[in-house]
């Protein structure tokens, strides 16, 4: 399969790029302009292209120094299992050196991928809504 990964935001269609999340069940109820303003505040992003078409996208929320978050890693369900996610991630992971990288999975599936990569078990993680799920401005 023919694709490349990259840090660049320019030419993203996020209306068809929330269509895609959609139809594969991976979207989070982000307006395209939300999820597009979502990628921009990252840290550092990676997005994979096959053409002009968004096949993945992974980004990364970073202090800079030793605390990273790996977010909204997804490939287009007709690209899977084909090293898209296991390229973004492995981008993503050499732009932070000495910081720990962490991340929340909720599928089987997902947790091999990520044990494959070499990620581990941490104690319990914890998180708290504040207020309702995208209820801000940023969402409108």
């Amino acid at each position: 399969m023919d694709y490349s990964v990259s840090d660049r935001l320019e030419g993203i269609n996020w209306v068809a790029v929330r269509q895609d999340l959609a139809e594969d069940d991976f979207d989070n109820g982000r307006t395209p302009d939300a999820l597009r303003r979502s990628f921009q505040a990252s840290a550092h992003v990676a997005v994979a292209r096959a053409g002009e078409r968004v096949i993945g996208l992974a980004r990364l929320l970073s202090d800079g120094v030793c605390n990273a978050y790996l977010v909204d890693v997804w490939t287009a369900s007709s690209h899977r299992r084909q090293g898209v996610a296991r390229v973004m991630v492995g981008d993503l992971a050499r732009r932070v050196p000495g910081q720990h990288i962490g991340l929340q999975v909720d599928s089987e599936e997902g947790r091999r991928l990520y044990h494959s990569l070499g990620f581990r078990p941490q104690p319990e993680f914890m998180s708290v809504v504040v207020g309702a799920w995208l209820d801000n401005d940023a969402n409108r």
